[in-house]
Formats: C-alpha cells, sequence, structure tokens
C-alpha cells in the first residue's frame, strides 16, 4: 500500500474552517496618491492600476466625488499641537486638586470612624450627648 503524505497546509489548515475577508481600509493619503496616480494614466493604463492597488471604479469614482466636495481633505490627519502653558497649568492645577480631594476624604472617612467610636463609648458610659446642631437657613 502506498502511503500518503501530507503536505504542510494539509495537517495545519482545516479544508472546512474558511478564513474571514478582512476589509482593506486607504488612508487619506493613500487615496489622493491612487487618484493622482489614475489621472496620469493614459488610456489603457487604468486597468492595470486598479488590479496592482486592488480597487474597483466604484471606489475611483467615489473618491473623486469625495475629493470634488473636498471630503478627504478633511481626512488628512493634523499635526497635534504642543499643550499651550494654559492647558499645563490647568493640569497641574486638576492634579493637585484631585490630590487633595483624596487626602480629605481619608481624613474624612477617619473623622466618621473617630465619632462612631465616641457615640459607642458614650452609650455604654450612659451619657448623653447633646443633639448635633442642625445647617437651619432662617
Amino acid at each position: 500500500m502506498a502511503s500518503k503524505k501530507s503536505t504542510p497546509d494539509q495537517s495545519t489548515h482545516d479544508p472546512e474552517v474558511r478564513p474571514k475577508a478582512a476589509r482593506t481600509h486607504w488612508s487619506a493619503r493613500d487615496r489622493l496618491r491612487i487618484l493622482a496616480a489614475a489621472d496620469a494614466c493614459a488610456p489603457g493604463e487604468l486597468g492595470a492600476l486598479m488590479r496592482r492597488e486592488g480597487i474597483y471604479s466604484s471606489h475611483l469614482a467615489r473618491w473623486r466625488r469625495q475629493r470634488a466636495e473636498g471630503e478627504l481633505a478633511a481626512l488628512t490627519p493634523k499635526r497635534k499641537a504642543a499643550p499651550t502653558p494654559e492647558a499645563q497649568r490647568q493640569t497641574a492645577e486638576l492634579a493637585r486638586l484631585r490630590r487633595e480631594n483624596q487626602r480629605l476624604q481619608a481624613k474624612l472617612s477617619q473623622a466618621e470612624v473617630i465619632i462612631d467610636v465616641q457615640k459607642k463609648l458614650a452609650t455604654l458610659l450612659g451619657i448623653t450627648l447633646p443633639a448635633p446642631p442642625t445647617d437651619a437657613q432662617d
């Protein structure tokens, strides 16, 4: 009996499972580059360009319309500006206030524990505490 040799693809790839095709996304820079190349094509060269780039004529039509409406120029990435001194000051102030808030919350929880212990001690010793003042506005 002749033994079957398995190729590396057969042993590692299940023929029943098909890989999911991923969509190709072109950046605005790529779209503008392809449009410039398409505009420079001589008659008969456009098909070769579309095959090479992996695009359809509908892509070119949509991209040309977007270019005419100015949408492609709006998609180009813009350089981030350095933070202004005012923004840096606000960021530092926010960080300081957050630290202070955290410190005060810890102090408040500690004070609440102390007050609870004092109430329990007063109850055990039979001491009546005066009612806490209310913040009544007149």
